[in-house]
């Protein structure tokens, strides 16, 4: 594999863009985090140890795991390389192209770039966290918009800093996600995009939990260029089906043409149900884009 395609931006700037269609099967590894042993690492401040359940399946035979169950991509957090290594870092890609699984998103989980006083701090380590996007080959790389409410200040910081990441990495398409406090509803989406240039949106169709949340949604659908395809769950376990396909259709009526990458969250500390409940959700995304 030589690399992500590239595909010119919003601002007529070029950056690299994913080759999965919502048709092809595609996840957000954190569905899998009981199977990976819930993996944890240190954060910006340096507080907190790498550790791994024991016996859980190794990262590196993920990509071979996902390619005999029909999967086509995945979605990885940084949270879940055990090391940072280059060579590594270099193995995991090697098994990502021997097994055909493109890595549609690399995912840093962790940074505030509206940190009242850290706020450079987080920016060095999300960069360094966005080398590693790089080197593992992301076609996507999404960073936090931020950990404080949104305020026209503050989104305008957050969008300098974010433009900043992407200008300093231009091999890889830089995304924000509406995720957290600083991305609370359509407007503070909209308004972080506007003020920042070349970034663009990985919609997560989970996260939002207001009543218009379909109406949310579709407001910024069009930026959308990958996606976390959650669903929600009755208290009996039941998938939400109803709400999950309503999701699904706001980005079909936008055209959205990037990774469902399916986000499932397991009832059971091991994490015995995961795949199972991957494959539900995928039968609701069949009947809605195939």
């Amino acid at each position: 594999m030589t690399g992500p395609s590239g595909s010119a931006g919003p601002t007529g700037s070029t950056r690299p863009t994913g080759s999965t269609r919502p048709t092809d099967k595609a996840v957000h590894a954190w569905s899998l985090d009981g199977t990976l042993g819930h993996p944890r690492v240190a954060g910006p401040d340096g507080t907190g140890a790498v550790t791994r359940a024991a016996g859980a399946l190794d990262l590196l035979d993920l990509p071979a795991e996902l390619a005999r169950r029909g999967y086509r991509a995945v979605q990885l957090a940084h949270f879940q390389l055990p090391t940072r290594d280059a060579s590594y870092l270099e193995e995991l890609r090697s098994s990502l192209e021997s097994s055909a699984i493109v890595l549609d998103a690399f995912l840093v989980d962790d940074g505030d770039l509206t940190h009242p006083t850290e706020a450079d701090l987080h920016e060095r380590w999300i960069s360094e966290r966005l080398d590693d996007a790089l080197t593992l080959g992301a076609h996507h790389a999404r960073v936090g918009a931020g950990r404080s409410a949104p305020t026209p200040e503050l989104l305008a910081s957050s969008a300098r800093r974010m433009s900043r990441l992407a200008d300093a990495h231009p091999g890889i398409q830089v995304v924000v996600e509406n995720w957290r406090e600083m991305m609370p509803d359509a407007d503070a989406v909209l308004a972080l995009l506007a003020d920042a240039g070349d970034i663009r949106l990985l919609i997560d169709l989970g996260n939002w939990t207001m009543p218009d949340k379909h109406e949310q949604l579709a407001r910024i659908a069009p930026h959308a260029v990958t996606c976390h395809a959650k669903a929600h769950r009755h208290d009996d376990g039941r998938l939400d089906e109803v709400d999950y396909a309503r999701s699904l259709r706001v980005l079909q009526d936008a055209g959205f043409q990037g990774a469902l990458a399916m986000v499932n969250e397991s009832s059971r500390p091991d994490g015995s149900d995961e795949w199972d409940g991957l494959e539900q959700e995928f039968e609701v995304v069949r009947r809605v884009f195939g």
